[in-house]
């Protein structure tokens, strides 16, 4: 072989391995671009995966709103008002009760549409022969419906018995009778006892009434000083019980004559947080043992 020939050999594989060289590049060259658009395309992807994520946290958010507005509820309370605890006995009624009393009761605590109370003092002095002494005192208490509590007739319900329970245990008392009165409410209970004063024997009548959501209590306690014979304990209870029967038509009466669930008034709507409205401990008539004192009044007539 020539060395021409040779030469020329050696150049067209020369030729040759230059001309892969520029294919490989080519090929490299046209890669980019569709790297490119995977690279785009998988961006895309991404963006199409932060808006399913955004409507699952719509939907998360929507959960927990409808979450929020299932929450628990308990039944509105049917009454939503009080009377005023000074009026709510007529004119006859406290004349029969305590006869020689102040024509205005002496207002108790108060809140409005919430709670009330109100007490009376009579002294009929007959001189030589003694005098006949008369107390009473009339308290009401509503409670409103809470989701914490439970509703406003359930919580009167529990009061009811609670006062009940505190008039059976007072210190002191001898012949304690308990017995339900009809007619009264939903619920009533009339407490009677023998409690000795060192003014005299005094016969005390408490009758716890429930309404609804509303628990009224009657204090009503007589006796016989300087020498007088004590009252009839059975004249006082039925007394008693006439003055819990005329306070409850005054509830339902303030809250349109029983009519479940009436519009607000301006006592309700100015009435306190439930969770005050359902504190028995702050009721104006905690226990009968206060009740059953003689007052000041009666320690004059000595």
């Amino acid at each position: 072989m020539s060395e021409g020939t040779m030469q020329r050999r050696a150049e067209r594989d020369q030729g040759a391995q230059r001309a892969k060289r520029l294919h490989r590049v080519l090929v490299c060259a046209a890669a980019v671009p569709v790297m490119l658009i995977a690279s785009g395309c998988s961006s895309d992807s991404g963006s199409g995966d932060s808006a399913s994520g955004g409507d699952e946290a719509a939907g998360a958010g929507a959960t927990v709103s409808a979450s929020e507005s299932a929450a628990p509820t308990v039944q509105a309370a049917a009454y939503n008002s009080l009377p005023e605890a000074c009026g709510v006995l007529s004119k006859k009624t406290l004349k029969s009760l305590v006869p020689e009393a102040p024509k205005s009761g002496k207002k108790g605590t108060a809140e409005a549409g919430t709670r009330g109370s109100c007490s009376w003092s009579s002294l009929d002095n007959n001189g030589v022969k003694g005098s006949q002494f008369r107390w009473l005192n009339v308290s009401l208490l509503r409670f409103e419906s809470d989701t914490s509590r439970g509703t406003g007739e359930a919580q009167a319900q529990k009061y009811y018995a609670q006062q009940i329970q505190d008039a059976q245990s007072v210190a002191g008392a001898k012949n304690t009778k308990s017995q339900a009165v009809s007619g009264t409410g939903d619920a009533a209970t009339l407490v009677r006892y023998d409690l000795k004063k060192k003014e005299g024997a005094f016969k005390q009548q408490t009758v716890v009434t429930r309404v609804e959501n509303v628990v009224v209590t009657v204090d009503y306690n007589g006796a016989g000083l300087a020498g007088d014979k004590a009252p009839s304990a059975d004249t006082l209870a039925k007394l008693a019980g006439q003055a819990a029967r005329e306070t409850v038509s005054a509830v339902s009466a303030a809250n349109g004559e029983g009519a479940a669930n009436p519009a607000p008034s301006e006592s309700a709507a100015g009435s306190k947080a439930p969770s005050k409205s359902a504190s028995p401990s702050a009721s104006p008539s905690k226990s009968a043992s206060k009740s059953a004192s003689p007052s000041k009044s009666a320690a004059k007539t000595g």
